[in-house]
């Protein structure tokens, strides 16, 4: 995925740049030094403030001919992947642009909302204990007990496990769930049955009946709404 602006800017920062050279593997303070032509303690400054934000760990350690003593190895903290592009959003758009090529739009819906179903099983999110909800359950199956607040808090909580933010919001239409940023935003814009993955997703984690009601802007927001049984 082509880098962002502010990728861009990040990554031409003395910070950015030590961690895509560390991205390449472990190194040393001297190592580094060299590399992007700064001094030992420049580098060792950045590297405080990069173990600091977690983004940066020390694992071991470099015996040189050339050193009485070993130096000190520095690796990428698994936190600091987050930085770095991904191809996750290209790759899905040209996934789901041929299925719709090969496919009828009912069955690459009924594809999407399956993954919805099953994201929800592996995630190991499930409604409080108390709902009852079993594994596999389909999106609109309602378990026993357990009210609807409690359920969609259930499936809000299996959201930000898959890197959204939503909330649970009460307004004159009752309950529903708002999205402040989508983590399918790459490709709704495309592809609107996405949303669907999603709105199966909260269905099979609540057991509630549920539908999307999002924003497919240029900067989506997810809205799904309790359907009254």
């Amino acid at each position: 995925m082509p880098a962002t602006p502010w990728d861009e800017r990040f990554f031409a920062t003395t910070r950015g740049r030590l961690l895509w050279h560390l991205r390449h593997g472990e190194a040393t303070v001297d190592e580094l030094a060299r590399a992007l032509d700064l001094t030992d303690n420049g580098i060792r400054a950045q590297l405080a403030l990069l173990e600091r934000d977690g983004l940066v760990r020390e694992d071991g350690v470099r015996r040189t001919a050339n050193s009485r003593k070993p130096s000190q190895l520095y690796h990428l903290a698994p936190g600091a992947d987050r930085l770095f592009p991904k191809p996750y959003g290209h790759v899905l758009g040209a996934l789901l642009a041929v299925l719709g090529e090969r496919l009828s739009r009912v069955d690459v819906e009924a594809a999407v909302r399956e993954v919805g179903r099953r994201l929800a099983s592996e995630i190991g999110v499930r409604a409080p204990a108390n709902i009852g909800a079993a594994d596999g359950a389909r999106d609109g199956d309602m378990p026993d007990g357990g009210d609807t607040r409690e359920r969609l808090t259930a499936a809000v909580e299996g959201l930000h496990a898959l890197g959204g933010v939503a909330e649970v919001v009460e307004d004159g239409a009752g309950l529903s769930i708002h999205g402040v940023g989508c983590p399918l935003a790459a490709v709704v814009a495309d592809h609107a049955e996405i949303c669907g993955l999603t709105e199966a997703f909260i269905g099979t984690i609540s057991g509630l009946t549920v539908c999307q009601r999002c924003e497919r802007g240029p900067s989506p927001r997810c809205r799904f709404d309790v359907v009254a049984g």
